[in-house]
């Protein structure tokens, strides 16, 4: 006998008006009801928290809709109070397709936030950094183990002095060739020219393709009291020499001074990982608002994971500033599945095993719930990976979806601090100060070592204005200094993307 219970109010949510489906909001059990937007409903199966509910008919082969988009087309029909999910619902996406530049019209105005200022180092380069710390960068892994050793040392004597002392090693820069080396190369120039680094130390080894003049040569925004290098195979004592260097970048760093700045002087990357089927309604919306803010004020938000937006991308393409952004956002797109496609892989072999058990169903729908991040502001700027951003305003990056390669790129690309949101979670941690944005308060609760910040709370009723103000002073709270979770926790690394020939 099946238990027949009351309609249970808030047990699901609705994004959009149009959508034919809602989350669940907690676990969902086989003949229980709960309120509809258009009445209550009988759930038909178990349905666990985050996954997806039909909350009208859908036929066989229409498509489904979610936050007002078809984030799939039904292999079956479904009916209401049904499981949505992998059972019944495929992907949309398939190859390369064609698109025409069409501006978005009417769209509601974005997140317009008071002036607001953080303390920050105003470098010589006219950028400004959030810490004022020592990088040591290698131009090849044989050394990365010695740059570790160096951080370890340096920061044992020299504590306190500067912000901290890291080093960020990479498997790569010997038997590369052509562009992939040339994007190595690129990567590391740009990290060395991070306006969070008060002084960078090269260590190379001396006969690898990554050579050391070559990297230097690309890094022409270093100031020259701020750089050291030298090559492990020309020295004697590589700790000796490192450690000396590295006093001498102490030395000038620690005259640095924070300075109040406006919001306009920060660049913020917008990342999601280990999302679930709130990561779309909760952290990346409200992530979405403060991009906004950030970008009404002057600043610069990052958005990349280019698999991420394949289903998604007409949204951003909608919002380029003018027909020439909007080319180079449908040649990125376009590159980005002609890469996969080179490769034999389907552009739609996403969502992860991860995405999938927290209830994200397909591609188009992970890409939806993605591109939440980048708000509503107009797109101004397009960037291939391993370059630097250069204007004001809303920019894309190249770069793939894996977490680590992606932030990296987002710290090379200028990003200062970084807004990861999770519904899954993860301890990593980037260069650039990363905040861990929780999709669901579960989570928050369950790994408070983890999370910065709540947006689950969003579910239990907290209005998107108070919220995105918490961010907001979170944010800058952490450019004016404040330590993130992943900072306190010491998870600090790099990924570079390869995407040639080893030899």
């Amino acid at each position: 006998m099946t238990l027949t219970l009351e309609a249970a109010p808030h047990a699901i949510h609705r994004v959009d008006a149009r959508d034919h489906v809602a989350t669940a909001l907690r676990d969902l059990l086989s003949g229980e009801r709960v309120a509809a937007p258009d009445g209550p409903i009988k759930v038909r199966d178990e349905i666990p928290t985050g996954h997806k509910i039909a909350i009208r008919p859908i036929g066989e082969g229409e498509e489904v809709l979610k936050f007002g988009w078809p984030i799939g087309r039904a292999t079956r029909a479904i009916a209401a109070g049904e499981h949505v999910h992998v059972q019944n619902v495929a992907t949309l996406l398939d190859g390369v397709e064609t698109y025409e530049f069409r501006p978005a019209a009417g769209e509601e105005e974005a997140t317009v936030a008071p002036p607001r200022t953080f303390l920050g180092y105003r470098r010589e380069s006219g950028r400004v950094g959030t810490r004022n710390e020592i990088w040591i960068l290698c131009t090849v892994g044989c050394v990365g183990a010695t740059a570790r050793r160096l951080a370890e040392l340096a920061n044992a004597r020299f504590a306190g002095r500067v912000d901290g002392i890291h080093a960020f090693p990479h498997p790569y820069g010997c038997s590369q060739l052509g562009d992939d080396l040339a994007h190595t190369r690129q990567m590391l120039a740009a990290l060395a020219q991070h306006p969070n680094a008060g002084g960078v130390l090269i260590v190379g080894l001396g006969c690898e393709n990554n050579q050391l003049g070559a990297l230097l040569a690309e890094a022409t925004d270093l100031a020259p009291d701020r750089v050291r290098s030298f090559t492990t195979q020309m020295v004697a004592d590589e700790y000796e020499t490192g450690l000396a260097m590295i006093e001498e970048l102490v030395a000038r760093a620690e005259q640095d001074r924070r300075e109040p700045v406006p919001l306009s002087e920060l660049v913020i990357g917008l990342k999601c990982g280990g999302s679930d089927g709130f990561s779309g309604v909760t952290a990346n919306p409200l992530v979405g608002r403060v991009a906004d803010a950030v970008a009404a004020a002057g600043g610069t938000p990052v958005l990349t994971e280019i698999p991420e937006i394949f289903g998604a991308e007409r949204i951003l393409m909608a919002r380029a500033r003018d027909e020439d952004v909007f080319e180079k956002i449908r040649s990125v797109v376009d590159d980005f599945k002609g890469y996969f496609i080179a490769h034999g892989q389907p552009i739609y072999e996403n969502p992860s095993p991860g995405n999938k058990a927290g209830g994200i169903t397909t591609l188009d729908e992970k890409s939806l719930g993605a591109v939440q991040k980048a708000g509503r502001s107009t797109v101004v700027e397009v960037l291939r990976y391993g370059q630097r951003v250069g204007a004001h305003g809303l920019t894309l990056l190249e770069a793939p979806g894996n977490d680590a390669v992606s932030s990296t790129a987002l710290t090379a690309a200028g990003a200062t601090v970084i807004l990861f949101t999770t519904g899954r979670g993860t301890p990593m941690g980037f260069p650039a100060p990363t905040l861990k944005i929780a999709s669901n308060s579960a989570l928050a609760e369950r790994k408070p070592n983890w999370i910065d910040f709540d947006a689950g709370t969003l579910l239990a009723g907290e209005s998107a204005e108070d919220a995105t103000g918490r961010l907001l002073d979170l944010v800058v709270a952490t450019a004016s200094g404040a330590p993130t979770r992943s900072e306190r926790n010491g998870e600090r690394e790099i990924a570079l993307w390869k995407q040639g020939v080893t030899v």
